[in-house]
């Protein structure tokens, strides 16, 4: 069932690439159609995945010469991407329904990359899932190249140079052990446990999308230049596509790949202790950059950043509670980060056509734009890890996690966590709740110029994504029953 996400969406860009460019209503109802008919199919197969392991979805030998397999399969880890995959592709439409620009090509674009984004978390044949996994890296160059804001062009080669060159990473690690495997298939299941030296080859080249310290800088970039979908899908499900590269095929295949090594240099013995203090290291960082932004989408930006190293910490933990807690904050980031760039870069920037927090203050946005006040608090808490929402959930379990591997690891991911606190209250102060009395100019300058109204499909958006970290927030275990037993199967044997 799930893999018909992969072709509706596939389809739906095909059928939007056709459609007349002077009827951009009828290309913004297909987009949400084929979205919603996406999300419906990820909830339905989601449903019917519990109390059920790993299943194959098909597996069609493709090019037998090479033994690669069109293989689709789906455990816990997977159902639940492919569920934020569809939630975020809803709401990312909602969040466009103000384009006008090309309209049909720009839901092209952005369906193509959604199809994507669900054959990456589908397939279990590494060639297979390179090709989605390019596929879903291309449209992200248009949407942000045309369709984006600042810098777009720098920011759009930007990513695509990080991207292929973390992706030729993965390609070569993943040849590689293919070589040495001494296998006739490409399949995950048959590649597991290849030759180890490729382990920190194909987990950087995957670590780099994830946005891991110090090869983030694609990142904030990327997120400001985009325009406010693809600024959601990009937080939202592009970089969970490295960090689910990490975790499926770089620790899958390679089981024994964070071993010891057997000697250590500073107080590092192994590449779980490198990739673990480069997560920690980047969760401090992105959030002490992020506290002294003047750009609003830019203190997001360097979150994302900042809350993707939990992510990545939680895939250092070896035991069971760390990668539960990283699966989690997958899906966890992938709601709160989108809200929040929907709630910068659509509900306040396309009003007040400024980012920078000198500009915002002088607008006293709490009183002209309550509706983005109110959901940049509930959002805000949501991201600094206020119980009641997925954050608390998933950061709880990687710090419970990583003091299990590294009690110096969890304090260090404290310091990050309370900055985090800082530059989300700072962010609300300078945006929306400024102290400063308005000014008779400003006054004056309020009357003259009115913002427009929020629109049913920011409501929506909105709605959709509140109601999504609330819901697993108040109720984790609608996720962890799923995603504890294909972390279970993980830890017992990688890919076996």
């Amino acid at each position: 069932m799930l893999a018909w996400a992969i072709y509706i969406s596939f389809t739906g860009a095909l059928v939007s690439a056709l459609l007349p460019r002077e009827r951009p209503v009828l290309a913004r109802w297909w987009a949400l159609a084929v979205a919603v008919a996406g999300l419906a199919i990820a909830i339905a197969g989601y449903a019917a995945g519990f109390g059920h392991g790993r299943e194959v979805i098909v597996d069609v030998l493709w090019v037998p010469s090479t033994g690669i397999h069109y293989m689709l399969a789906a455990d816990g880890i997977s159902r639940v991407l492919v569920l934020l995959a569809g939630i975020a592709s809803v709401a990312g439409v909602l969040f466009s329904w103000n384009i006008e620009l090309r309209t049909n090509q720009f839901f092209a674009f952005y369906l193509a990359l959604i199809g994507g984004v669900y054959g990456v978390f589908l397939s279990f044949d590494f060639f297979l899932l390179f090709v989605f996994y390019e596929i879903a890296i291309v449209p992200k160059y248009f949407l942000i190249a045309i369709w984006g804001s600042t810098r777009r062009e720098y920011g759009a080669m930007k990513l695509v140079l990080y991207s292929f060159v973390g992706s030729s990473m993965v390609l070569v690690g993943l040849l590689a052990a293919y070589a040495t495997a001494g296998s006739h298939s490409t399949t995950l299941l048959d590649l597991a446990h290849a030759g180890l030296w490729c382990f920190p080859l194909v987990f950087v080249g995957f670590a780099i999308l994830a946005g891991m310290w110090p090869f983030h800088t694609w990142a904030p970039t990327g997120h400001v230049a985009a325009p406010t979908a693809a600024s959601m899908l990009l937080a939202g499900v592009v970089m969970k596509l490295g960090a689910y590269g990490c975790l499926r095929v770089a620790m899958g295949l390679f089981p024994h790949g964070l071993d010891p090594w057997g000697f250590s240099f500073l107080g590092i013995g192994s590449w779980r202790d490198v990739f673990a203090w480069l997560a920690v290291s980047g969760i401090v960082y992105g959030a002490l950059v992020a506290l002294a932004q003047t750009d609003f989408k830019f203190v997001i930006g360097y979150s994302s950043v900042s809350h993707m190293g939990f992510v990545l910490l939680g895939l250092m933990t070896l035991n069971q509670i760390g990668l539960d807690g990283a699966v989690l904050q997958m899906f966890s980031h992938g709601i709160i980060a989108g809200l929040l760039f929907a709630i910068v870069g659509r509900i306040v920037y396309d009003r007040t056509h400024t980012r920078q927090f000198a500009e915002l203050e002088t607008m006293h946005l709490s009183r002209r734009l309550p509706f983005a006040a109110w959901a940049f608090v509930v959002a805000g808490v949501a991201s600094m890890g206020l119980p009641g929402f997925s954050g608390f959930v998933a950061e709880l379990q990687v710090l419970v996690g990583s003091w299990r591997g590294n009690p110096l690891w969890t304090a260090a991911a404290g310091i990050g966590i309370i900055v985090g606190v800082a530059y989300i209250w700072r962010a609300l102060q300078k945006a929306f709740f400024t102290d400063a009395l308005p000014t008779v100019h400003e006054l004056e300058s309020e009357q003259a110029r009115k913002f427009a109204a929020i629109t049913w499909p920011e409501m929506a958006g909105v709605a959709l994504l509140l109601a999504s970290t609330l819901v697993v927030g108040l109720y984790p275990r609608i996720l962890l029953d799923q995603i504890e037993p294909a972390v279970k199967a993980l830890l017992a044997g990688g890919m076996q």
